[in-house]
């Protein structure tokens, strides 16, 4: 994040703008509509701000800028087609502290100015740091459409009662689930209706009748897919924002994580080779206790939480319990990173059978149904095998798969971290050995590998295709 993002109160304050033309006509507009009280700097003005000046919106002083003209204002814009100019407006403010943006130079600017969505008291502000500003502009006309006039007016009311709100609800975290019922209900709808007073009315008896205990806990488990956050399902997303608390797995992915409530209290309960943070048993009393808290609870996995994910021994506890709980499934790894991979896992030509299996060692031993997975025309999805990389090999060419049958490695699949590669079941250990190979890594057995040539279609920069061991 390049910049911090803030909402800045100029309201009755000084603000100055540097420019006399239509650029610099727009941003004295802004300032005013936030209240501020603009002096702007400029030989001559445009026709906008003239007239702006002529009925007293904006104090004109007719002059080239100075650096004294800085002092004891909250914000300066410069907006000039004079670039020695700009560099001393960037220069005088910087000296005394003063937030400035530069027009069309982020390099000069300690603040950018976003394009904003406004529904006072609601505004929403879309940023790119002054990257892409025709990009901002476009996502800030598709938000237009989303976000209808009557939010400001929500807003709003939800302001008048946010005292009474407090009085009631001592926890943050009850007041929360509070105005999330309001938001999502049939006071919010009377508002998009134009009833206001009917909603007034209303927001005022629900707050009588809520007793003020804290609200029943509920966990949510929720499958975090296998890595790209625009695989999740729109019901995690909603769920991910409503959370307290969120606990989650080494599997789950940053910019899924990212998406959970800023706010959230995160719990990391990963699982790593002879190494676990919190034990399995330790999980589930840790989501029974903080259900019982009262906090709305985010489980977080990788992939989808019923496969490898452990997600049925939590739930039955849950169960046990008497905790609520809903389960969200996810995209397993086997579906996204196969389809990232250009891999079918089924296809008439190669294969008419898919089978998932957990290829964890314990105890230095794999206890599989080799005869079973070595059969012809079938895929095997191996997960978590990556460590015992060469027993999987060894015992599937012992029970009749040809060694030379085409295989694959799919390193942080669906990210842009993807990597592929492919080999055989003879060649996969040393292209393991000779190339550095992390988890989370899924292994695909199988003819289907040989379409990855011919359909791979996802190549992030950091692929490797066909390496040499």
């Amino acid at each position: 994040m390049d910049f911090l993002p803030i909402f800045l109160t100029v309201r009755n304050q000084a603000c100055l703008v540097v420019g006399g033309g239509e650029v610099a006509a727009r941003k004295a507009g802004v300032l005013l509509q936030a209240g501020a009280q603009v002096r702007v700097v400029a030989p001559e003005l445009g026709s906008t701000l003239a007239a702006l000046a002529a009925h007293g919106k904006v104090e004109h002083h007719a002059a080239r800028f100075e650096a004294g003209q800085v002092h004891d204002c909250a914000v300066v814009i410069a907006a000039t087609d004079d670039e020695e100019v700009n560099r001393a407006v960037a220069q005088a403010a910087r000296v005394q502290h003063v937030p400035v943006n530069v027009v069309d130079r982020p390099d000069l600017c300690s603040f950018v100015m976003p394009s904003i969505i406004d529904r006072s008291p609601l505004v929403l502000a879309v940023s790119t740091g002054g990257a892409a500003p025709v990009l901002a502009r476009l996502l800030r006309a598709r938000l237009e459409t989303l976000i209808p006039a009557s939010y400001g007016r929500l807003a709003a009311l939800m302001g008048e009662f946010r005292d009474k709100v407090k009085q009631r609800f001592r926890r943050v975290a009850d007041r929360r689930i509070f105005w999330e019922q309001i938001v999502e209900g049939p006071v919010a709808e009377k508002v998009y209706a134009g009833q206001d007073q009917a909603a007034w009315l209303a927001l005022e008896q629900t707050l009588k009748r809520e007793s003020g205990q804290p609200a029943r806990g509920e966990v949510y488990l929720i499958g975090g897919g296998p890595g790209d956050p625009d695989l999740l399902t729109f019901r995690a997303l909603r769920l991910m924002q409503r959370a307290d608390v969120v606990v989650y797995d080494r599997l789950v992915a940053p910019a899924v994580l990212e998406l959970v409530r800023r706010d959230a209290e995160r719990i990391y309960a990963g699982k790593e080779r002879d190494n676990h943070a919190i034990p399995q048993e330790g999980i589930n009393q840790l989501l029974v206790r903080l259900a019982r808290e009262g906090k709305r609870v985010v489980r977080l996995k990788g992939g989808d939480p019923f496969i490898f994910g452990r997600g049925g021994e939590e739930i039955e506890t849950l169960m046990a319990e008497g905790i609520a709980f809903q389960v969200v499934p996810g995209i397993t790894a086997a579906a996204g990173c196969a389809a990232y991979a250009g891999i079918p896992l089924t296809h008439r030509d190669y294969s008419q059978a898919v089978v998932f299996v957990t290829g964890h060692l314990q105890d230095g031993s794999v206890n599989l149904n080799w005869k079973a997975l070595a059969q012809p025309r079938q895929t095997i999805v191996f997960y978590m095998g990556l460590h015992g990389i060469s027993v999987l090999c060894r015992e599937l060419i012992a029970h009749g798969l040809p060694a030379s049958m085409p295989a694959a490695l799919v390193e942080q699949g669906t990210t842009r971290n993807q990597r592929v590669y492919v080999g055989t079941l003879e060649t996969l250990p040393d292209i393991v050995q000779h190339n550095d190979i992390h988890a989370p890594t899924l292994i695909i057995v199988g003819e289907v590998v040989r379409l990855h040539e011919k359909l791979a279609w996802f190549m992030p920069a950091a692929e490797v295709r066909n390496p040499t061991p």
